[in-house]
């Protein structure tokens, strides 16, 4: 070691004279940061500092410079990548997968979700969207709900107009097997207009020829049968009739259109 570097104090003060200025390097750049971030350079295309961040994190690898979103139906990229903060190009530096997971799952039309980084500055998104089976109809307002029965309210209604109505406490927990009963009896699906949970018990259909069915609790799907076949032989669905009881096994009751109950 030279002799200078030996003297007493002298290598203490250099380092010293070093923190110093890296300090204040570090302090300017800080600063500098700060100001074209609060600036808005960031993240105007027309910056020369557009995307620093990205542009820095693509060198390690730690940019989303390829994003594929697979296995969407209702939804666009653009709403998975917001719930999660990340955009194309964007920096990955942080980026936790599974903390992304449980974002999109805590979203009202994500089922499930699978993220994982392809390196060099990939992302692979696959998500299971959640199928709406029913409109559900409570305090006034219309929600497509999947077979959980779970109330998807980032959907628009109208989109699923086409869907059976269901009514009442419960309805929406217990769409799932009225639909799958409607579905193997589609003459009678195609005629409904709304089903009314009764009781958490049980459902009274409603047609659009103004017809109301009463199911049992037990075996409603015998007592779509049972239905099906009135329609074929006797044109059920275009006659002038109001109420058809099929709660009682063996025992049909009609109540003709106009006339009063009792």
């Amino acid at each position: 070691m030279p002799a200078y570097l030996r003297q007493k104090g002298f290598a203490d003060r250099l380092t010293a004279r070093l923190a110093v200025r890296a300090s204040a390097v570090a302090f300017l750049g800080l600063a500098l940061f700060h100001a074209l971030d609060r600036g808005g350079h960031f993240d105007d295309p027309a910056s020369p500092f557009y995307n620093l961040e990205g542009r820095m994190a693509a060198v390690i690898g730690q940019a989303a410079e390829r994003i594929e979103v697979r296995g969407l139906k209702y939804h666009a990229p653009r709403n998975v990548l917001a719930a999660i903060g990340i955009r194309a190009g964007g920096s990955m530096l942080g980026f936790d997968p599974q903390s992304a997971r449980k974002l999109l799952e805590n979203l009202d039309w994500v089922k499930r979700a699978r993220l994982a980084k392809v390196y060099p500055n990939g992302l692979v998104i696959d998500i299971v969207e959640r199928e709406p089976i029913a409109l559900w109809q409570t305090a006034g307002e219309f929600y497509p709900v999947d077979g959980e029965g779970l109330a998807i309210a980032s959907l628009p209604a109208g989109r699923f107009a086409h869907l059976p109505v269901v009514t009442g406490e419960g309805g929406n927990k217990a769409a799932k097997s009225l639909v799958n009963h409607l579905n193997t009896h589609p003459g009678i699906k195609s005629q409904l207009r709304a089903a009314a949970r009764v009781g958490k018990r049980r459902w009274n259909l409603y047609f659009a020829s103004g017809l109301k069915v009463m199911l049992p609790e037990k075996d409603p799907a015998g007592a779509l049968d049972r239905l099906e076949r009135l329609d074929a032989a006797t044109g059920l669905f275009s006659r002038d009739l109001q109420v058809l009881d099929l709660r009682l096994p063996g025992r049909i009751a009609l109540r003709p259109a106009g006339r009063k109950n009792g």
